[in-house]
């Protein structure tokens, strides 16, 4: 309150020599301490809340995704149900759907140095909170095809991999899951022994193209293979409108997050750099979030 209080008597002796009429102050409760009475501003329209996607007939035929809230909260899944937890994950939503919408990108690939970077858990977060924008669809494809690292942190059980609808060996309707009514996920529950060359196909940018004209999204996230551990990525993210670093604190280093940059800058654009497994000490994601 003293901040506030020298702040205030700083700012009205700057009016005083300028000459400028000062606001109008009232006491407090105990008539000690005055405040800045502003006048009555009009209230702001109302925002109109975003009406939800119909859902078509074919998404309506996919399977549900089943969803253990115990596993979830274990495999920090934060954004599922929202609240402060996800308020990161929330805030970076926004800023790639703003850039997203600006350069007309759809397809955005999330790229790690090396494994461990919290990829899939990131994919993940962000399927469920921009599940929670009811006026998009969103897909969340795993193109890590060495790993199951999407159907891990889901605790999904399946036959089968993307690395199978890449290949025609099964159809994507058959393969993939549906979470509410706005949001895919295509997950690998098998390894493929070839990922390079199925990622590089020709064959797998047609049926990527061919899932997008059925299902129309919005936006596609792909959990792809780190740059410095294979050539898996490499070939891929050519057919991607852009990509997300995801580096991991006190793990990657800044010789990493170069490279990696570098390479990535090579293949596609650059969305930004986002830095995983931070610990926060003061709360400075979130804290606030009880006062909206």
């Amino acid at each position: 309150m003293d901040r506030l209080q020298m702040a205030l008597e700083k700012a009205r002796a700057k009016r005083e020599q300028a000459g400028a009429p000062g606001p109008e102050t009232r006491p407090f409760g105990d008539g000690s301490k005055p405040s800045a009475v502003e006048p009555a501003k009009p209230e702001p329209p109302r925002e109109k809340q975003a009406t939800p996607v119909e859902m078509p007939e074919v998404w309506k035929v996919l399977a549900p995704l089943h969803i253990n809230e115990k596993e979830m909260i274990q495999n920090r899944l934060v954004s599922l149900q929202g609240g402060p937890e996800a308020a990161p994950y929330d805030m970076l939503r926004t800023k790639i759907a703003q850039q997203a919408r600006v350069r007309g990108w759809r397809r955005i690939a999330l790229v790690s140095p090396h494994s461990a970077c919290g990829k899939s858990t990131t994919a993940a977060n962000l399927g469920f909170s921009f599940g929670r924008q009811e006026d998009k669809r969103t897909m969340v494809l795993d193109f890590d095809l060495r790993r199951m690292g999407l159907a891990r942190i889901l605790a999904q059980r399946c036959q089968n991999s993307m690395g199978d609808v890449l290949t025609r060996r099964v159809s994507f309707q058959a393969h993939a899951l549906r979470h509410g009514h706005n949001v895919i996920f295509g997950l690998n529950c098998s390894e493929v022994s070839n990922p390079s060359e199925i990622l590089q196909s020709r064959q797998a940018d047609e049926v990527l193209s061919e899932i997008e004209d059925t299902y129309e999204p919005d936006f596609v996230f792909f959990d792809t293979p780190p740059l410095m551990a294979s050539d898996d990525s490499h070939g891929f993210l050519k057919n991607v409108d852009c990509a997300l670093l995801i580096a991991a604190a006190e793990q990657t280093t800044m010789d990493e997050i170069d490279v990696a940059e570098r390479q990535l800058a090579e293949l596609t654009n650059v969305m930004g750099i986002v830095l995983n497994k931070c610990r926060y000490t003061s709360g400075a994601h979130g804290y606030e979030y009880g006062y909206y």
